[in-house]
């Protein structure tokens, strides 16, 4: 059993869904990422574009930046991004017990996030009915609240020259 945490920090947000990209896929699974992408490449088939679509250079070059795999600085590679239904396909891809395990633990940390984002939702509907319900005494308090809702921006900084 893999914590949910370990799985969750690997969702990232590309092309506006939520993915898992192929060398984080192939960590979990305990296989090597040419392993798990050369089973992909054999059933081709089985990923539509909305199940996963490879980087692009753009993305990639993003990804560089918070990723140093390989010897010669990053990724050489650019990794496939697995949409939760591609994620459920592997398992039929690898065929083992590991993968369907995994499968197991990374389909209820989809849920689990799903679940967070539509209470978020949830949330601020219901902030902003009581906004519009009370009157501009409480409109500091408001404001407060949701400064507190959304997240913060790190500005990156350069390391180096």
């Amino acid at each position: 059993m893999l914590p949910a945490e370990i799985i969750e920090k690997r969702i990232y947000l590309i092309r506006n869904q939520k993915i898992i990209l192929d060398f984080h896929l192939a960590e979990l699974y305990e296989v090597d990422t040419k392993i798990l992408k050369r089973s992909v490449r054999r059933n081709i088939d089985r990923f539509p574009e909305d199940f996963m679509f490879e980087i692009n250079q753009e993305e990639l070059e993003n990804l560089r930046s918070h990723f140093g795999t390989s010897r010669w600085g990053g990724i050489r590679y650019a990794p496939f991004a697995f949409t939760e239904q591609g994620v459920a396909m592997l398992s039929s891809v690898l065929k083992s017990k590991k993968a369907v395990s995994v499968n197991i633990e990374i389909m209820r940390a989809f849920v689990k996030l799903r679940e967070l984002m539509l209470t978020h939702k949830d949330l601020a509907r219901k902030l902003e009915s009581l906004e519009k319900k009370y009157d501009s005494q409480f409109k500091t308090v408001f404001d407060a609240i949701k400064q507190l809702m959304t997240p913060l921006h790190v500005r990156k900084t350069k390391i180096g020259f």
